[in-house]
């Protein structure tokens, strides 16, 4: 997986649980712009047209890190927690978080608009794309 505003705290979910080597390979915490585009590839032309919080980069750095890892799904999450980042940006205000999934059984995004502190979007965030997956996974048997 390839984290950018929830900081590896998808990942700390996942291997909080006993067992999860059977199924986690590892993650990415690509926080900037650069390290999206040197480390998941993430072309600079789609941060500069859809935005560094857009379903198109967070899908993006799904592909990424699938490539990357070589693992049967990727999910990539950005957005902005706040208090600030969002600034300016009407597409894309604080608590917007975009999260993308990406396998060879086909791809999803979505977009949310959390409130709260920047600990309760992260955790929103965390929680949200733990749902897309388990909903992702339950519809396309051949990742289970």
């Amino acid at each position: 997986m390839a984290e950018s505003c929830t900081g590896g705290l998808l990942a700390h979910l996942l291997t909080n649980v006993a067992g999860s080597s059977n199924y986690f390979i590892g993650g990415v915490v690509a926080y900037s712009p650069a390290a999206k585009i040197k480390l998941l590839k993430v072309k600079k032309e789609v941060i500069d047209t859809k935005g560094i919080v857009s379903k198109d980069v967070a899908l993006a750095m799904a592909k990424g890190v699938r490539a990357l890892l070589d693992t049967d799904l990727g999910v990539g999450i950005t957005g902005f927690a706040g208090p600030t980042g969002g600034e300016g940006s009407a597409n894309a205000p604080v608590g917007t978080v975009c999260i993308g999934l990406y396998s060879l059984c086909g791809e999803t995004t979505r977009e949310f608009f959390f409130t709260g502190s920047r600990e309760e979007i992260k955790a929103k965030a965390a929680q949200s794309a733990l749902e897309l997956i388990k909903e992702f996974v339950l519809k396309n048997p051949l990742l289970r």
